[in-house]
C-alpha cells in the first residue's frame, strides 16, 4: 500500500496546451515541447509516454516517472443487438502508479453508437447525477462526484481506441450520459476546449452537443464562450406544473426563466437550439401538450427531438406509437421541426435515461 506521504503523479490527460507548456518549462525544457506532447496525447492518442519518440529521452523518462496518462479503464462491455456498446469504466485510477489518490475511484458509463458514416459517443460528465429527473434511472444513483476534464476526455479516447479498426470518417460526441454538464462547468469547458481544438481532438462544434436539464446560469455562461458545442435543452413538459412533477430543477429555474435564457442565447448562422422531449405515456403526450409546446417555442429558432420513454424500473409507460406520431405532426404542421428519436441500445440499458450501472448479459 502506498504511503500517505507519497506524491500522486500528475495526470497529463485533460491538460491544455498552456498547462503543458508550464509543465515542460518547469522541467527546464523549451516551450515547443508542449506542442509535441499535446499532439501526441490528443491527435495521435498516445498513452505511453515512453513511446513519444520526438521528445528527448531524458524528458520522456522524467515525464514517465512523475506523470501519467490516466485513461479510464474498461471494466465491462455490454454489446447491443443494434451495434451499440455500453461501457462501464473505472475512473480516477492510475494502474501504473503506486501512489495515493486524491479522487475517489468510481465507475461511469459511456455509449458508443456506430452508424453508416459516423460514430456517436455519449459521455458522462459526473458520476451519478443530482438533478433527480423522475423518469431517468441515472437519478437513482444520486451525485457521487464531478469528473475531471481528463476523465471526460478519456471516455472519448477509450471509446475511439476500443473501436479503432471500424471507425468511420466522422465522430459525434454528445454530453448526455450520467450527470448534468452545467453543474460541472469548469471541467466540462476545459474538456470541450481540447475536444473542439483543431490542434487537439479536432471535432467540429457542429458534431458536439451538450444537453442540460435547464441550469440557467450555466446556459448564460456557455453563451459567452468563444468556442462552444451545440446546446440541447431537456424540456419534457408543456407547463410548469407538469415539469415540476418530473424535473424538480424546474422549481429553481421555471419555464419562463429557462426560455428567456434560450431566447437570449446567441445562435450561429447554421445553428438551432434542440429541445428534447421525453414522451411519458398518458402524462405529457397529449395533443394539448403538443400545442402548448408549439406556443412555448414559438419565438425560438429551434427543433424538437421526441424521445419515447425507454423502459426501466420506474413508474412510467412508453407512449403508443400513434400518439407519438400525432404529437410530432402537430409540431411539424406549426412550423416547428420535430423528429422521433428511438433510442438505441435498449437491450443493454444503453438508451437515454437508462444509464444506472445496471448489469445485463453481454452479447460478446
Amino acid at each position: 500500500m502506498a504511503s500517505e506521504t507519497t506524491t500522486a503523479r500528475i495526470n497529463l490527460l485533460g491538460k491544455s496546451l498552456a498547462e503543458l507548456r508550464s509543465l515542460v518549462e518547469s522541467l527546464g525544457e523549451p516551450g515547443f515541447r508542449a506542442a509535441q506532447l499535446y499532439h501526441a496525447l490528443y491527435v495521435e492518442r498516445r498513452a505511453d509516454l515512453a513511446g513519444i519518440s520526438n521528445l528527448p529521452g531524458a524528458l520522456r523518462e522524467r515525464l514517465s516517472a512523475e506523470s501519467s496518462v490516466a485513461l479510464p479503464q474498461i471494466l465491462r462491455r455490454h454489446a447491443s443487438a443494434d451495434g451499440c456498446v455500453r461501457y462501464v469504466m473505472a475512473i480516477g485510477r492510475d494502474s501504473a502508479a503506486g501512489s495515493a489518490h486524491q479522487l475517489k475511484d468510481v465507475t461511469v458509463e459511456t455509449v458508443f453508437m456506430p452508424s453508416a458514416n459516423r460514430q456517436t459517443i455519449c459521455i458522462s460528465t459526473q458520476a451519478g447525477c443530482a438533478v433527480d429527473c423522475r423518469f431517468c434511472l441515472t437519478a437513482t444513483l444520486g451525485l457521487i462526484r464531478n469528473l475531471t476534464a481528463g476523465e471526460i476526455l478519456g471516455q472519448v479516447l477509450v471509446a475511439l481506441e476500443s473501436n479503432r479498426a471500424d471507425l468511420k470518417p466522422q465522430t459525434n460526441v454528445v454530453l448526455m450520459g450520467q450527470g448534468e454538464p452545467l453543474l460541472n462547468y469548469d471541467s466540462v469547458i476545459a474538456a470541450l476546449q481540447i475536444l473542439l481544438d483543431p490542434k487537439g481532438l479536432g471535432l467540429s462544434p457542429k458534431h458536439v452537443t451538450l444537453s442540460t436539464s435547464g441550469i440557467v446560469p450555466g446556459i448564460e455562461r456557455l453563451a459567452k464562450e468563444p468556442v462552444r458545442p451545440k446546446l440541447a435543452i431537456s424540456l419534457n413538459a408543456s407547463t410548469d406544473e407538469q415539469r415540476d412533477q418530473i424535473m424538480p430543477i424546474n422549481r429553481k429555474y421555471p419555464l419562463e426563466r429557462l426560455l428567456g435564457a434560450c431566447r437570449s442565447y446567441p445562435l450561429r448562422a447554421w445553428e438551432k437550439l434542440t429541445f428534447e422531449y421525453v414522451l411519458l405515456g398518458g402524462f405529457n403526450d397529449s395533443l394539448d401538450d403538443a400545442r402548448r409546446v408549439v406556443r412555448l417555442l414559438s419565438r425560438l429558432r429551434a427543433k424538437v427531438n421526441l424521445i419515447p420513454w425507454n423502459p426501466g424500473e420506474l413508474p412510467w409507460k412508453r407512449p403508443e406509437a400513434d400518439r407519438v406520431e400525432a404529437f410530432r405532426k402537430i409540431l411539424d404542421e406549426k412550423g416547428l421541426p420535430a423528429f422521433v428519436r428511438d433510442s438505441r441500445g435498449q437491450d443493454v440499458m444503453a438508451a437515454c435515461g437508462q444509464l444506472a450501472l445496471l448489469e445485463t448479459t453481454s452479447r460478446e
